[in-house]
C-alpha cells in the first residue's frame, strides 16, 4: 500500500509517521507513535477498495520500549461512522504485544468486508509509550450493490401470471440507519403473501400459504429476529422454505418455524418487490414505509436480482431512483462511555431570548442527564434528563422552587429518539419524536454566557454552574443542532470547538445484551448500557441467569430436608430444560413414594364396545411425557395399579388370535400384558400365580363367564410406565361389560442420591464425555476423605479449563478460564474437611460470574468482566477423581455428582475402572434415613451418631419434637448477629470474591395449637423498617404479612379462611423464593402467592415468637396481634437456619436469646404425629379412590392366612400340653413306690427353683430401670447440640455465644 494509505491521529516525530507502521519494517524510527498529549490515538489504513479481511497482525516500534498491549479494531466503508469489530461473545478488545519485535496475529472467525481499518490502542507498555506496526490479511471482495433512497424499489416480474412454489430461498445483505421499512414483499390474489420488513430495528418475516377466504389466519406465521439493525452495519439475511418448514436467519442467529394451514405452496401473482410495496397503477406511491439504505448480493431462488437490474433486463422494473453504489452520507454520532464522567460542552450564544436545541439519542439506561443550560444570571436553569425511563424537563427557579414536565415511559428502549427544545417569550416547549409539544413557563429572559452541557457536567470547580441531579448519560447522540446550526463533532474531536470527556466520536457503541438472551428457562431479560439482568419471577428458577431450580429434584430430597408428606413441586433434571412438576410425596412409610395423578380418577364402566368401535380412553397426567420419563428414570422403582373387572368380556380369547383389549405406554407403544404379568406375554397375574378361574386361559376374564371376574394387578416395568391410553373392544354382547380404573403412577427411591464411587489409588480416575459448559455450568457433589488434597473434577480445552479440587485439608478451590485469564475461588474452612464426614460442594459458572459454596461456609463469588469472553470451550474428556496427568488424584468417596442437571452414574462407571469401586463404605453412605429432619449423619468408630445442630428437632435421631407452652405475655426473641467468619472475610478478602446478594429467600416451618385470637405466631424485623409476620386475625384465620418497603403497603395473604384458634394442632410451612411464596397448611392446603416486590429482608435484627414489645412501624392489625402475643403451644419452629425454641431451651443466658414470661416444655408435637398419621391415611383413601377394592382382597387373604396360622399354632400347643400331661401322669403312677426321702428332695428342689425365679425377676426389673434412665439421658443429650468448631461460627469470639443452624 502507498504511504497515503496510512493515517494517524498524530505523530510523535517525522520518524514515527503513520507510513512507517508496516510490519517487520525498520524505516524511520521503527514504527508509528502518536504525540504524548494525544488523548485518543489511532492508526488508520485505507485499503483502496472493499476487501474481505480475514486477520491482522501487530508489532511494537522497532528498537524501543514502545508497544501496544491491547487495542480495539474499527471498520468503515467510508472513513466515517466507524463500527467496532466484534469477536465471539461480543468482545471488542484484542490482545497486543509483550515486546517491540514479537508479532501477534489474530485470525478472524468471521471475516469483515470493509475499506477502512482503524487500530485504536487501549493500553501499552507502562515503561514506554504507544508504538505500532501492523499488517492486514485478506482478499478481493466483489458484490452487487443497490441503494434505495426511501422512495424507490425494484420489481422482479415473473414470466407467467402467477408463480406457485413449494421451495423458496431469499438471501441478501443490507445496512440502514432507519428502523422501519419493507425489504421484500410478494402476494397472491387468494391471500398468499411473504413479507420481510424492518420494524423497530428488528427484522420480521410474515408468511401465509393458505387461502385467506377459506382459511382466514390458518396458515399465517410470523417471526422476528435481530436487534439494533439500524446501526449502519452490514447484516446478513437468509430465508429458506420447503413446504411448511421455514428457516429464518439473521447474522447467524436462526429460528425454525412450521406454518399452519392446509396448503404447502406459496402462490404469488405477477411480481416480487424489493425495497417497498408500490401501489398498483401509481408508480412511486407505496402502501407501507419503504426501505432506506443499501442491499447487496440480493438473490431470489438463485436469481441475482441486482445484477439483472444493473444490466437492465426486462424481468426487472425500477421504481424511483435506485442507484448501484452505496451512498456515503452518514450522520456523525458520539458515544458517551461513562455514567459518571462523560460530558460534551458546547459554547452558547449570550443573552439570546430565543433558544432551539435539536438532537437524537439512543440508550438502554433508565436515568441520565441529556442537557443542562443556565438561564439569565440568577440561579435558574433548565435540565433535560431521563428519569425512570421517562423524559423529564425541569425548570429550576431557585433552590426550593421548580416546575417540571415529563413524557411517557419507554425512551430507554435502545431506539433512536428525536428531541426538540425551544424557548420563546418565556416559554419552553419540549417535543419528543414529533409528538405534540409540552410547555413550561419561565421567569428569566434568555440564557447566560455559559455553555450547553450534553450528557453530564465537568468536575468542579470548572463546571460553570452545571448541576447534575442524576447519573451522566450513557448512550449515543447524533444530529446536534444549536439554534438551527449543525454542530461539527469532528471540530470537537480536534479541540477546535467546546470540550469533552469520555466520548467516542464518529461511532455509536450501543450493544443489545439481551439479543440473544442469556436468561434461561423463560427468564425476562432487561438491560442497561453495560449489564443485563434476568427477571426470574414465576419461572421456578433463580440465579443471575435463571439457571438454578428452586425445587428439590425428588421427594427423597425433600425428606432429607426435614419435610413431611404433602404436595411438592419437584424438578428431576434440576437446571436442565424440563420444568418442575407438582406431585404428592407420601413419606409415611420407610420408602418415600412419589405419586403422579392423571385426569381419570373414578372407575370407568364400559359397555357396547367392539373391535371395530373400541372404547378408547386417553390419560392426561399432571406432568409432561418428558417429565414423566425423567422421573421414572431417576426412581428406583415405579408401579401403576390396573384394576380390571369383567363380565362376558374377553381380553385375548379369539379364534384367530386378534387382540380385543390393550394399553399404550408413555411412548405410544402397544402392550398386551396386564397387571402382574411379565412384558412381552399375553397374560395376567393369575397365570403366573397359577390360580386362574379356568386354567385353559391366561386371564380370568378370558373364561368369558357371566359372573364377575377380576384381573387386577400391578404394572411395574419402568420402561413402559405410565399407561397413556387403554382400549377395550369386547363389551357389545348381551350382559357384557367391564369396569376398569388406572391408578396414579407411584415411584419410590432416588437412583442417584446415594450413587457413589470410592477412589483408593491416587492414579485412578473415572472419565466421562466432555462437559458441555459453554455458557453456564453448575456442579454439585458430596465428598468425604482423610487425604489432605486431591482433584475432584477436571476438564481441559485448548486454553479454557475448569477444575474443582481439595487444595488443602481446609480449602476447596474452583479454578477456570474462559479466555479472560484464570479465575480462582477458594472456600476456606476453619476446621479440616478431611474428617471422614460428608461435605457438600457446589460450583457454578455463568456469563455473569462464578460462585463456590462448601457446606454452610460463606458463598464465594466473582463477577465476570462486562465485555469479556463468555463461552467456555472444552475438548478433553471429563475426569472425575483425578487428572489426565494422573497426578494429584483424589482418595476418598464422591457421591451424587450432578452437572447441569444430569447425574453421572459413578457406580456403573466404577465397575469397569481399576482403582475405583462402586459405593462408599460406612453407615452414612446408604439409602437408610438414619437421621431425620436435616440431622447430619456422623461416622464414628463404632457406628454413627446424629448431629442435630442443623435440625429443629432433638433426640438420638433428630426426630423428637422441641415444643414450648406459652402463657399470656410470654415470648422468645432470637437476635441475629453476623457470623465472625463473614466479618473476617470482608476485611481480608478482595471485594470481587464476596457472596453475591442472591435471590431473596425465607424458609419457615412450625406447628401451633391455641384457642386464643388474635395472636402473634412469628415476627421477623430488620434494621430498615421491614418485617414479616405470621398472625391469627380476629376471626382466627392465619395471615402472612410482608412489608418489604416501609413506604408502600404490605402484602397480606390468607391461605385458608378458616378459624385456626380451635384448640387443634396445625402445621405451617412457608417457602419464599424471590416474589414467589409457597404456603402449605396441615399438609392439605398448598397455595402459591406473588409479592409485589422482589426485595430481601435486609439485615434481619430479630425473630420473636409470642408477644412483641416495641412493635413500632407495624401495621395496626399486626400491632394488635403483637400486643396480645400467643397463648398455646409452639413446636419445632424453624426460620432459615435458626431454631429459636431449641436455642431458648438450651442456651438461656446467651445474648442471642431473650425469654420473657413463663415458658414450659410441652409435647404438642406428639399430637401432631397422631394427627398426621390419621390425615395421611385419610388422604391416601381419597387419593386412591376405589383402590381399596383390590387391596381389600389382599388384606382379606392376609387375615384368613393369619387366622389359619393361629388355629394351627393353638392346636399344636394343645397337643403338646396333652402329651406332657399324659407323660407326667404315667410318671406319677410309676413313682408311687418311691421313698419319702426322694419326695422331700423334690420339695427342696422346687423351693430352690422358685427362689431362682424371684432373683431373675428382680434382675429384669433393675435392668428395665437402668434402660429407662439411659433413654432419658440420651433424650436430654439429643436436645443438646454437638458443639463442634465447624458448626458454631461464633466459638472464636465468645464461648457462650452459640447459634443453631438448620
Amino acid at each position: 500500500m502507498p504511504a497515503t494509505s496510512f493515517e494517524g491521529s498524530s505523530q510523535l516525530s517525522d520518524g514515527t509517521a503513520p507510513h512507517f507502521s508496516r510490519l517487520n519494517k525498520r524505516e524511520g524510527a521503527g514504527g508509528w507513535s502518536p504525540q504524548h498529549k494525544d488523548r485518543n490515538p489511532w492508526l488508520q489504513l485505507d485499503l483502496r477498495d472493499r476487501l474481505e479481511v480475514t486477520g491482522v497482525a501487530t508489532q511494537g516500534r522497532s528498537g524501543s520500549s514502545d508497544w501496544v498491549t491491547s487495542f480495539r479494531l474499527l471498520a468503515s466503508d467510508t472513513g466515517r461512522a466507524w463500527m467496532p469489530y466484534l469477536q465471539e461473545d461480543g468482545v471488542t478488545t484484542f490482545q497486543g504485544n509483550t515486546n517491540a519485535e514479537g508479532v501477534t496475529q489474530h485470525r478472524f472467525p468471521q471475516s469483515i468486508r470493509t475499506r477502512f481499518l482503524r487500530f485504536v490502542p487501549l493500553s501499552w507498555n507502562p515503561s514506554g509509550w504507544v508504538g505500532l506496526r501492523v499488517e492486514v490479511y485478506g482478499c478481493m471482495y466483489k458484490s452487487d450493490v443497490a441503494d434505495f433512497d426511501g422512495r424507490s424499489s425494484l420489481l422482479y416480474r415473473f414470466n407467467q401470471k402467477s408463480m406457485s412454489t413449494v421451495k423458496d430461498v431469499i438471501s441478501l445483505r443490507f445496512k440502514s440507519q432507519k428502523g422501519e421499512g419493507v425489504l421484500v414483499h410478494g402476494e397472491g390474489q387468494r391471500g398468499d403473501h411473504v413479507t420481510l420488513e424492518l420494524h423497530r430495528g428488528r427484522l420480521a418475516l410474515h408468511l401465509n400459504l393458505d387461502d385467506a377466504k377459506l382459511h382466514p389466519g390458518g396458515g399465517h406465521a410470523s417471526l422476528s429476529l435481530g436487534s439494533l439493525l439500524d446501526d449502519q452495519r452490514w447484516h446478513t439475511v437468509l430465508v429458506e422454505r420447503f413446504n411448511k418448514q421455514v428457516n429464518f436467519s439473521v447474522d447467524g442467529q436462526t429460528q425454525h418455524l412450521r406454518t399452519g394451514g392446509a396448503d404447502d405452496s406459496l402462490d404469488v401473482d405477477y411480481e416480487l418487490s424489493f425495497g417497498g410495496i408500490p401501489l398498483p397503477g401509481k408508480p412511486g406511491t407505496f402502501l407501507r414505509k419503504n426501505f432506506q439504505g443499501c442491499m447487496e448480493n440480493l438473490y431470489y431462488n438463485g436469481v441475482n436480482v441486482i445484477d439483472l437490474a444493473k444490466r437492465r433486463k426486462p424481468q426487472i422494473y425500477s421504481v424511483g431512483n435506485v442507484t448501484f453504489s452505496c451512498s456515503e452520507a452518514q450522520p456523525v454520532a458520539a458515544t458517551f462511555l461513562s455514567s459518571r464522567n462523560s460530558f460534551l460542552l458546547l459554547p452558547a450564544e449570550p443573552a439570546k431570548e430565543t433558544l432551539s436545541v435539536y438532537f437524537q439519542f439512543r440508550t438502554w439506561n433508565r436515568d441520565g442527564l441529556l442537557l443542562f443550560v443556565r438561564l439569565g444570571r440568577g440561579p435558574g436553569c433548565l435540565a433535560l434528563r431521563i428519569n425512570g425511563g421517562q423524559l423529564r424537563l425541569t425548570h429550576q427557579h431557585s433552590a426550593l422552587q421548580k416546575s417540571e414536565i415529563s413524557t411517557s415511559d419507554g425512551v430507554n428502549d435502545g431506539l433512536w429518539h428525536s428531541i426538540s427544545v425551544s424557548m420563546k417569550n418565556r416559554q419552553v416547549s419540549l417535543v419528543l419524536d414529533g409528538e405534540s409539544p409540552l410547555t413550561v413557563e419561565l421567569d428569566e429572559h434568555g440564557i447566560s454566557e455559559g455553555s450547553f452541557f450534553f450528557g453530564g457536567c465537568p468536575p468542579a470547580p470548572n463546571n460553570f454552574g452545571c448541576r447534575n441531579p442524576t447519573l451522566a448519560f450513557q448512550g449515543c447522540l447524533r444530529h446536534i443542532f444549536l439554534n438551527n446550526q449543525a454542530v461539527d463533532l469532528f471540530h470537537v474531536q480536534q479541540g477546535m470547538l467546546g470540550n469533552f470527556s469520555h466520548l467516542q466520536i464518529d461511532a455509536c457503541g450501543i450493544r443489545d445484551r439481551c439479543t440473544p438472551s442469556f436468561c434461561e428457562h423463560g427468564g425476562r431479560c432487561t438491560q442497561s448500557w453495560s449489564y443485563f439482568h434476568c427477571d426470574c419471577s414465576g419461572t421456578g428458577y433463580t440465579g443471575p441467569t435463571c439457571h438454578n431450580s428452586i425445587y428439590e429434584p425428588s421427594c427423597e430430597a425433600y425428606r432429607q430436608t426435614g419435610s413431611s408428606s404433602g404436595y411438592f413441586s419437584i424438578d428431576p433434571d434440576g437446571s436442565g430444560p424440563l420444568e418442575s412438576t407438582k406431585v404428592y410425596c407420601n413419606m409415611t412409610e420407610d420408602k418415600v413414594w412419589t405419586v403422579v395423578a392423571h385426569n381419570i380418577t373414578e372407575p370407568v364402566r364400559v359397555q357396547g364396545s367392539s373391535l371395530q368401535r373400541p372404547h378408547i380412553m386417553h390419560f392426561n397426567y399432571s406432568a409432561s411425557p418428558e417429565q414423566l420419563r425423567s422421573l421414572v428414570a431417576t426412581s428406583e422403582h415405579c408401579q401403576q395399579e390396573v384394576e380390571y373387572r369383567c363380565r362376558k368380556s374377553r381380553l385375548f380369547n379369539t379364534w384367530d388370535g386378534t387382540l380385543l383389549s390393550w394399553w399404550l405406554d408413555r411412548s405410544g407403544d402397544r402392550h398386551t400384558y396386564w397387571g402382574g404379568a411379565l412384558p412381552g406375554v399375553q397374560q395376567c397375574s393369575c397365570s403366573l400365580e397359577e390360580n386362574c378361574l379356568d386354567m385353559n386361559y391366561f386371564c380370568n376374564c378370558d373364561a368369558d363367564r357371566e359372573s364377575w371376574a377380576n384381573d387386577t394387578g400391578v404394572l411395574s416395568y419402568k420402561d413402559h410406565l405410565p399407561v397413556s391410553e387403554i382400549s377395550i373392544g369386547d363389551t357389545n354382547r348381551t350382559d357384557s361389560e367391564a369396569i376398569y380404573r388406572i391408578g396414579p403412577l407411584r415411584c419410590h427411591g432416588d437412583r442417584f442420591f446415594w450413587n457413589a464411587a470410592s477412589f483408593y489409588q491416587e492414579s485412578s480416575y473415572l472419565h466421562f464425555p466432555t462437559f458441555q459448559a459453554e455458557l453456564s455450568a453448575d456442579i454439585s457433589f458430596y465428598f468425604k476423605t482423610t487425604a489432605p488434597s486431591g482433584v475432584f473434577l477436571e476438564n481441559m480445552g485448548i486454553k479454557d479449563f475448569f477444575r474443582v479440587e481439595l487444595s488443602s485439608p481446609s480449602a476447596v478451590n474452583f479454578t477456570f478460564n474462559v479466555g479472560n485469564g484464570p479465575v480462582a475461588l477458594v472456600a476456606k474452612s476453619h476446621v479440616p474437611l478431611n474428617d471422614k464426614q460428608w461435605h457438600y460442594v457446589r460450583a457454578e459458572r455463568h456469563v455473569k460470574g462464578a460462585s463456590l459454596q462448601v457446606d454452610q461456609l460463606p458463598l464465594r463469588y466473582s463477577e465476570a468482566p462486562p465485555d469479556g469472553h463468555l463461552r467456555m470451550q472444552l475438548s478433553s474428556q471429563l475426569f472425575v477423581g483425578g487428572t489426565a496427568s494422573r497426578q494429584k488424584g483424589f482418595l476418598g468417596c464422591v457421591r451424587a455428582l450432578i452437572m447441569n442437571g444430569l447425574t453421572l452414574d459413578l457406580e456403573e462407571r466404577a465397575k469397569m475402572t481399576p482403582g475405583v469401586s462402586s459405593g462408599c463404605p460406612g453407615h452414612c453412605s446408604g439409602h437408610a434415613n438414619l437421621c431425620h429432619n436435616r440431622g447430619r449423619c456422623m461416622e464414628s468408630n463404632n457406628g454413627y451418631t446424629c448431629d442435630c445442630t442443623h435440625s429443629a428437632y432433638g433426640g438420638p435421631h433428630c426426630n423428637e419434637e422441641v415444643s414450648l407452652s406459652f402463657e399470656l405475655g410470654s415470648s422468645v426473641t432470637y437476635t441475629f448477629q453476623e457470623p465472625f467468619s463473614v466479618m473476617h472475610n470482608r476485611s481480608a478478602q478482595s471485594p470481587t470474591v464476596y457472596a453475591e446478594s442472591g435471590k431473596s429467600r425465607e424458609n419457615v416451618a412450625f406447628s401451633f395449637m391455641t384457642s386464643h385470637c388474635p395472636a402473634m405466631l412469628l415476627a421477623v424485623s430488620t434494621f430498615y423498617g421491614q418485617y414479616m409476620a405470621i398472625i391469627l386475625a380476629q376471626n382466627g384465620s392465619l395471615q402472612i404479612w410482608y412489608r418489604l418497603d416501609k413506604d408502600r403497603k404490605p402484602d397480606v395473604f390468607t391461605p385458608v379462611p378458616a378459624n385456626f384458634a380451635d384448640g387443634q394442632l396445625h402445621s405451617v410451612r412457608i417457602h419464599r423464593e424471590g416474589k414467589d411464596i409457597h404456603v402449605q397448611m396441615d399438609k392439605e392446603t398448598n397455595q402459591k402467592y406473588t409479592l409485589s416486590r422482589d426485595t430481601d429482608l435486609n439485615t434481619i435484627r430479630a425473630l420473636t415468637l409470642g408477644r412483641v414489645s416495641g412493635s413500632i412501624g407495624m401495621d395496626e392489625e399486626v400491632q394488635q396481634a403483637a400486643s396480645r402475643g400467643f397463648v398455646g403451644c409452639l413446636s419445632s419452629v424453624q426460620f432459615n437456619h435458626v431454631a429459636p425454641l431449641k436455642a431458648a431451651l438450651l442456651n438461656r443466658g446467651s445474648s442471642l436469646v431473650s425469654v420473657r414470661g413463663r415458658l414450659e416444655e410441652a409435647s404438642c408435637g406428639l399430637q401432631a404425629d397422631r394427627t398426621t398419621s390419621h390425615s395421611h391415611s385419610d388422604s391416601e383413601k381419597v387419593d386412591r379412590g376405589i383402590e381399596h377394592l383390590a387391596n381389600a382382597v389382599q388384606r382379606d387373604s392376609a387375615v384368613i392366612g393369619g387366622v389359619i396360622a393361629a388355629v394351627v399354632f393353638i392346636t399344636l400347643c394343645v397337643v403338646v400340653a396333652m402329651s406332657r400331661f399324659l407323660y407326667q401322669h404315667r410318671q406319677a403312677q410309676r413313682a408311687t413306690g418311691l421313698k419319702e426321702k426322694e419326695q422331700s428332695r423334690d420339695l427342696e428342689q422346687s423351693r430352690d427353683l422358685e427362689q431362682r425365679r424371684g432373683l431373675e425377676q428382680r434382675r429384669d426389673l433393675e435392668q428395665r430401670r437402668d434402660l429407662e434412665q439411659r433413654r432419658c439421658l440420651e433424650q436430654r443429650r439429643g436436645l443438646e447440640p454437638v458443639y463442634r468448631p465447624d458448626l458454631s461460627l461464633h466459638s472464636t469470639v465468645r464461648d457462650n455465644r452459640k447459634e443453631y443452624y438448620i
